[in-house]
C-alpha cells in the first residue's frame, strides 16, 4: 500500500520556468500542481527515493546545475516520511503550504529528519533558483478505541458547543485564515458584528465583545471573574484565541457553516 506521493519539480517541458519564485503558481510562488504534467511517484512504507542531479535508476533526476549530484533522499515511514540532506553545504527548507509560514529546516548532512506535515514542499536552493518538490502524506492511521473500559471518561481538553453564539464569534474570528490567507489580519469587532448580523440580528459590539471575553475564560486563556487572582491583563486577546483554536483544530473550515446558519438562542 502506497503511503507517500512525491510530485517532482516542474521542468521546462512542463511549461514552467522550473523555479519556485516565479509569478505563475499558487499563493506561495510555486507552480500549481493542477497545471503540472510531471508524473507522481508513489512510495510504500520503507521505500526510498534518492534525488539529485545525477540520480539514476529509481531515483528522481533534477536536471539543474545548482543541484548536488546526490542531493537527498525521501523515505516513506508509514503515515509520515523522513528527509535526508546529502548535500555538503545547502540547507533545505520543508514548508507546510497550509500553515501560516510553518516550516522546518534540514541542515547539510542531516539524515532521516522526520517531517510532520501532511502536505509539504521541499525547497531546494539551486544557483539562484528555488526548486520545489511536493510531498503528500495522505495516509491517516487512527487508534481503534477498545470497548468496555472501566472507570470515568477522560475530560476533554477544550469543551466547545458548536451550536452556541460564542462559537459563531470564534468562527468569524478564524474565518480569514481558514479561507487560505494564513497571514490575514483578524477582523475587528465591528466586522464580526457585520458578519454575524444576517443570522444574529441582535448582534452588537457589546454582545460580540462579551463572547470574546467569555471565550478567553472558557478556553483558559485567563482566569474566571470568580477567582481570587484574575491574572494579568490579556493583550492580543483575539490573536490568542485564534491561534489556540487553529492550532488545536477547535475550528475547522467545515465549521464556517455556522456563519450561514442561525446560532442557538442561548446567551453563550
Amino acid at each position: 500500500m502506497y503511503s507517500i506521493i512525491v510530485v517532482p519539480p516542474p521542468t521546462t517541458e512542463d511549461g514552467h520556468n522550473g523555479t519556485y519564485g516565479g509569478t505563475s503558481g499558487d499563493a506561495y510562488g510555486g507552480a500549481c500542481t493542477a497545471e503540472r504534467t510531471s508524473p507522481q511517484i508513489r512510495l510504500a512504507p520503507g521505500e526510498r527515493l534518492p534525488f539529485g542531479r545525477a540520480a539514476n535508476g529509481n531515483g528522481l533526476a533534477i536536471a539543474h546545475e545548482g543541484v548536488s549530484r546526490k542531493a537527498g533522499e525521501i523515505t516513506a515511514q508509514g503515515a509520515f516520511w523522513v528527509l535526508s540532506n546529502l548535500s555538503a553545504h545547502q540547507t533545505y527548507v520543508v514548508e507546510n503550504p497550509e500553515g501560516a509560514g510553518e516550516h522546518i529546516k534540514v541542515g547539510p548532512g542531516r539524515l532521516d529528519a522526520p517531517v510532520p506535515f501532511e502536505f509539504s514542499r521541499i525547497v531546494l536552493p539551486a544557483a539562484g533558483d528555488l526548486l520545489p518538490i511536493e510531498v503528500w502524506a495522505p495516509r491517516h492511521d487512527y487508534l481503534r478505541s477498545p470497548e468496555g473500559l472501566d472507570g470515568a471518561t477522560t475530560t476533554p481538553a477544550f469543551s466547545v458547543d458548536r451550536t452556541k453564539r460564542y462559537f459563531a464569534v470564534l468562527a468569524a474570528l478564524c474565518e480569514p485564515r481558514l479561507r487560505g490567507e494564513p497571514h490575514a489580519p483578524l477582523p475587528t469587532v465591528d466586522q464580526v458584528v457585520e458578519r454575524l448580523r444576517p443570522h444574529w440580528p441582535a448582534a452588537s459590539r457589546t454582545s460580540v465583545q462579551w463572547n470574546i471575553d467569555y471565550l478567553a475564560v472558557k478556553l483558559r486563556l485567563k482566569p474566571g471573574p470568580d477567582t481570587a487572582d484574575t491574572g494579568p491583563r490579556l493583550n492580543g486577546k483575539k490573536e490568542s484565541l485564534v491561534s489556540l483554536a487553529l492550532r488545536f483544530d477547535l475550528v475547522r473550515e467545515d465549521d464556517l457553516l455556522v456563519l450561514t446558519e442561525p446560532a442557538s438562542r442561548a446567551a453563550r
